[in-house]
């Protein structure tokens, strides 16, 4: 221990020596970089700026509350294809007063107005910290002021705790000549350092000086040339000091481009490498089982479907392992393909295991592929949690002898105790709903299961939340993807409407209407049970007061995730056997249960659930002939905001959109675009799970164009240079093996 503390203590001498040499830096804001990760000359001159000060950056007063004011009306406005949520602003003025107010009894806040000469003040309100911020601010400076402002019923903007940079004369003067300043990101430790922007700058402007002839480009030759590129020492100057915003936004291009293009060469070399050192399992397409079903099936499949099929085929009969990724919107007929795919396998010889996120899922497609292949003598099994060690223990020995040919089940499948017996294909179905590790863990057991014997299996991932393009060329780069876009004939589009509480009687009295004339109808809420902090509906309550006040007259059931599976499973079959009108349920149905017959769906609280759960719920309906129903129920309060786009809060504006966008389009595609652009790809794809890295320049939401450019790019060069021998490309071998370590983890051959 004492000598691991003694030799992290020399590595921060050598570091603090490297540093506080640096021309503006001395030891005590060494040792601040340090501590922020910055270790070297490289580090600080990639410490780009988080934002700039310049006129055209800038918005008057004016403009900004014009700004605001256009934003109101959401309807007119904006479209679901190119919302608007309040955006940040900056504006820069000149403080004029500062003032104290009372609140609230003894509470007090601390108001600053600006003024920019363009006819509109703009104040500036502090809730806490007060003294702090009156000591630092003073009449008559300057001020650089970013954040979200909100439009007050006098007429004026306002920022609470906004993010502020004092202006000194030289920065004025800079401004007011049409000087571009940059803002760097100064954490607490560097400020307690005496490192503010201007210090930034001036250690930066020494730097660049001193050792910017010192960095070595990162790109080859022929790339920068081909794709416009900027080289990579004028990137790094124009990103800390660029003379005007063309040559900002160039060098922003150059060092995105850069980031991105490193990711997907690992990924897509990675992916080539799984074909050249890894065999797949041989299937032979021409299976009489997979024919049989084709030729009995009571539909057609559309030109998407066949097309997946004559792909996935390919990739199958190819002798290098399948790595392919299946979306398709809800209802657009994956089930079946997959399912054709399974029988090839299964017809050539080997085990196959079919995955789904939740036990619901899991029983609903071994009952449907159950019935699909009753005349073909197949054993199917389903392994979920919660068997009877009996029935656990057989099911187990029928996997390991094989006898079971097709394995349905959860999460249980990857468990370390099971053994299959040759499985050669593993279907995971909803894979957002599992990490890389889940996946990764099936493979291993899939690999252990052919005795000894070189072969990695088929995987097919599945997904009925349609991924924008952007996330799938980046988070599903290692798989090759096929999409279904085509619905099924007969389908007919799900009618969506918001509605509010005060419309409850006629909704309710529409329901009625289509369970008499023989359908049936979900009510979904948000919670279990009553919630003390929320003021959601909550499904059990309101069970028991819709079965005895609301519909006494109609059967209803009750389905909730905190049921046991065997209740849950009732349940589900009851609905399907319509001996329920009406299945009040919470999410735990956004997945899974397929009932032909059920043509009406209420959400209740529709306005707190997230785009995608929205649209996976309303697929549940609409998936037989008959005209379905999506009602999205919120509270009469929001039939203003709705209709004016007058909203409080930045949720409750996100929480419009998606009832409107809901309400506008059921293209999964479009829908996934605007849920991209109001959570953010974390949160849709969560980082950890998905394997995939926090970009420091590239954003995924907004830059589709240079991800699109870098992926051609980095495919161009593959095709040309399989394993980047050639010496034009030994940059591009070297970068990839600084940043993402050995090359024999992404390179066919080292």
């Amino acid at each position: 221990m004492t000598e691991i503390s003694s030799h992290i203590e020399t590595e921060k001498r050598n570091l603090l020596d490297k540093l506080q040499y640096i021309k503006g830096v001395g030891p005590k804001r060494a040792e601040a970089f340090i501590n922020e990760g910055i270790r070297n000359t490289f580090d600080l001159l990639t410490y780009f700026p988080r934002a700039y000060i310049d006129r055209t950056g800038a918005s008057s007063i004016r403009h900004a509350l014009l700004t605001l004011k256009k934003l109101e009306n959401i309807e007119s406005e904006n479209s679901i294809a190119d919302f608007v949520l309040t955006p940040e602003v900056t504006i820069i003025g000149r403080i004029i007063s500062i003032s104290e107010h009372n609140f609230a009894g003894r509470k007090k806040l601390l108001k600053i107005i600006l003024n920019d000469g363009s006819g509109t003040s703009a104040n500036i309100l502090f809730w806490n910290r007060i003294n702090i911020f009156k000591s630092i601010y003073k009449e008559g400076m300057v001020l650089s002021v970013s954040g979200k402002p909100q439009q007050d019923k006098y007429n004026s903007i306002t920022y609470s705790h906004p993010e502020i940079d004092i202006l000194d004369e030289e920065d004025e003067q800079v401004y007011k000549a049409g000087g571009i300043l940059p803002k760097y990101r100064i954490s607490e430790k560097m400020a307690a350092a005496h490192i503010n922007l201007k210090v930034m700058r001036m250690i930066i402007k020494n730097l660049i000086a001193s050792d910017l002839k010192f960095i070595n480009e990162t790109l080859p030759n022929h790339i920068i040339e081909i794709s416009k590129l900027q080289d990579i020492k004028s990137a790094i100057s124009n990103l800390h000091f660029p003379t005007d915003n063309d040559a900002l936004n160039y060098a922003r291009y150059r060092i995105k481009f850069e980031e991105i293009f490193y990711f997907l060469m690992k990924v897509e070399l990675s992916r080539k490498s799984v074909k050249v050192r890894e065999n797949g399992v041989l299937i032979d397409p021409k299976s009489s089982l997979a024919r049989q079903l084709y030729d009995t099936l009571p539909f057609e499949l559309t030109a998407d479907q066949k097309k997946f099929l004559w792909d996935a085929a390919a990739d199958m009969k190819s002798g290098c392992p399948m790595n392919r990724l299946l979306q398709g919107d809800v209802g657009s007929g994956k089930t079946i393909v997959s399912l054709l795919l399974i029988l090839m396998v299964v017809d050539s010889g080997y085990q196959c295991a079919f995955m789904a996120p939740t036990e619901i899922l899991a029983e609903q497609h071994f009952k449907s592929i159950s019935k699909y292949l009753e005349p073909y003598n197949i054993k199917i099994v389903q392994l979920v949690g919660g068997q009877k060690n009996r029935i656990r223990n057989q099911i187990l020995q029928d996997i390991v002898d094989g006898s079971a040919r097709i394995v349905v089940g959860t999460h249980a499948l990857f468990q370390s105790n099971i053994e299959y017996n040759n499985l050669a294909l593993v279907v995971i179905d909803e894979q957002h709903r599992f990490g890389v590790e889940q996946r990764g863990n099936l493979i291993k057991l899939s690999k252990k299961s052919h005795e000894g014997k070189p072969v990695t299996p088929h995987v097919l991932v599945m997904s009925a939340t349609p991924i924008p393009r952007t996330l799938t060329m980046t988070a599903y780069g290692d798989l090759d993807v096929s999409i279904i876009k085509t619905m099924p004939k007969n389908r007919k589009p799900i009618i969506t409407k918001v509605a509010f509480d005060s419309n409850r009687e006629q909704i309710n009295s529409f329901l009625r209407n289509e369970v008499n004339s023989g359908r049936q109808a979900y009510i979904v809420y948000p919670l279990v049970e009553k919630s003390e902090k929320l003021e959601l509906k909550a499904a059990t309550e309101h069970y028991e007061y819709l079965k005895t006040e609301v519909f006494p007259d109609l059967k209803c059931g009750l389905l909730h995730g905190q049921m046991f599976w065997y209740e849950k499973e009732e349940a589900m079959n009851s609905f399907l056997n319509k001996e329920y009108d009406i299945l009040i349920a919470t999410t735990v149905i956004e997945v899974g249960i397929d009932i032909p017959n059920a043509s009406i769906m209420i959400i209740e609280d529709a306005e707190r659930f997230g785009l995608s759960q929205l649209h996976q719920l309303r697929g549940r309906v609409g998936r037989g002939t008959d005209q379905s129903y999506c009602f999205l129920m919120t509270k009469d309060k929001f039939k203003y905001n709705m209709k004016h786009g007058n909203s409080e809060t930045e949720e409750r504006t996100a929480a419009i959109i998606r009832l409107k966008t809901m309400e506008e389009t059921s293209d999964g595609f479009k829908i996934a675009e605007v849920d991209l652009r109001l959570r953010g790809p974390g949160d849709i794809l969560g980082t950890r799970q998905s394997g995939m890295p926090e970009f420091k320049y590239i954003d995924l939401i907004n830059d589709a164009e240079v991800i699109s450019h870098a992926k051609n790019t980095v495919i161009d060069t593959i095709e040309k240079d399989a394993n980047l021998k050639l010496p034009q490309n030994s940059i591009i071998r070297s970068q990839l093996i600084n940043r993402f370590g050995s090359e024999n983890s992404f390179l066919s051959i080292a």
